[in-house]
């Protein structure tokens, strides 16, 4: 489980405006609910959570005050209708700002960083980059009530059983006196602090680095923060110093059915077949590698390692992890990437990703899930249509694609 599960895959970097998914539509804007059905629901919860372990006063001073937030409701109905492409995500997550605002933070924070560094063994400026993209280095750490937010999504019922086990361990939080429930700030969804941990994820994995008694994420110091996500990608097998992934130029006549996550070859395999560094060069051997293509045969090419699977349990969208890779590297002084994007394409709309989705399957080529996420079994139906249709078989879900699998039918 990751630290926000994909149920926030839009919510990273509140207010900064960096997640894939920039602008939605609602698809189903009416609220049944009220805040005299809170109440109610409220009432029957209490006898659950102090079966669970909740101290009654806990759970009365927690929920003092709390109301209904229909926006709360209505946000988390949104579908998400436009997603941004891989380059335009990237221009904002990885923008000459957030880089600059990510070595000034390095700099700043550099003492704890570096003994957060020696002691889970998480390059800093990893931990720096989700640092920027989830909160914008602390400026927009969210300031919605999580207890409120937690007990109207669980009242709500679209996934009862979810947010009522993140609400009670939100105020398992608040029994341990890590925070108090008017501190216990973050996004709609319940994400919270510096790097938007979940309620459960905290209490898996926060530490209190400062040695306060407290593991606090939410207040102006960030180093608790900072040392729960590297306790987090430890946890999840980070190794130091490999990269998450090294751009790399593909040789004329690549075979395209070998960019594939399952496909695994050592850098100097990768090598035998000319696959070079953006220089020409050998990627150094930094384990077994496959290779990823975001954009397509027109896009960037990356040789990514298994420390992108491990950003990858933070959050599941490529783009994500893409971007926290790439922020980390620039802070750290590399270059940009050097290809350039099909910037011709733009991204399919919900609508059309359904519909591909839907008319690969009619058609003979699986996606098993219906559900408007271009993920591997997607990607692998779209490679098995184009390779069915004498097309280069890069997997990518373009606008052109879905116009071929429309002819197609």
């Amino acid at each position: 489980m990751s630290v926000r599960v994909w149920v926030l895959a839009a919510l990273f970097a509140l207010g900064a405006g960096v997640g894939p998914v920039v602008a939605q539509t609602v698809a189903d804007q009416s609220v049944a609910g009220d805040d005299a059905g809170l109440q109610l629901w409220l009432v029957d919860f209490r006898p659950r959570a102090l079966a669970a372990g909740i101290d009654a006063a806990v759970f009365d001073a927690a929920i003092k005050g709390v109301t209904y937030d229909e926006n709360v409701i209505r946000r988390d109905r949104n579908q998400s209708e436009f997603t941004k492409t891989i380059w335009d995500y990237l221009e904002t997550a990885t923008s000459d700002l957030r880089i600059a605002n990510g070595k000034a933070a390095l700099e700043r924070q550099g003492a704890a960083l570096a003994e957060i560094e020696a002691q889970y063994g998480v390059d800093k400026e990893v931990v720096v980059a989700i640092w920027g993209l989830e909160s914008a280095y602390g400026t927009f750490r969210g300031r919605d009530g999580v207890i409120g937010s937690l007990a109207s999504l669980a009242y709500d019922g679209r996934r009862q059983a979810f947010f009522e086990a993140e609400l009670l361990e939100a105020l398992k939080i608040l029994q341990a006196g890590d925070t108090s429930p008017a501190k216990m700030t973050g996004s709609w969804a319940g994400a919270m602090g510096h790097t938007q941990f979940m309620p459960s994820s905290f209490q898996r994995y926060a530490v209190d680095f400062t040695k306060d008694g407290k593991r606090d994420i939410w207040g102006d110091d960030p180093r608790d923060a900072l040392a729960s996500t590297a306790a987090y990608l430890k946890h999840f097998g980070w190794t130091f110093g490999q990269p998450w992934g090294v751009e790399v130029t593909l040789p004329d006549g690549f075979d395209y059915l070998l960019a594939d996550r399952k496909i695994l070859k050592t850098p100097a395999e990768w090598a035998a077949i000319g696959v070079t560094n953006t220089r020409g060069g050998t990627v150094p051997d930094h384990g077994p590698a496959s290779i990823l293509l975001p954009g397509g045969a027109e896009g960037a090419a990356f040789m990514i390692f298994s420390n992108f699977e491990v950003i990858e349990r933070y959050n599941t969208a490529d783009a994500y992890v893409i971007g926290v890779g790439h922020l980390s590297d620039r802070i750290a002084g590399g270059a940009p990437i050097a290809h350039s994007w099909p910037l011709q394409d733009r991204a399919l709309t919900y609508d059309e990703r359904i519909e591909l989705q839907t008319q690969l399957t009619a058609l003979g080529f699986d996606t098993v899930k219906i559900d408007a996420k271009i993920g591997p079994l997607t990607i692998n139906a779209v490679r098995n249509f184009q390779t069915a249709q004498g097309l280069l078989p890069d997997g990518y879900a373009s606008l052109r694609l879905l116009e071929r699998v429309r002819a197609a039918r």
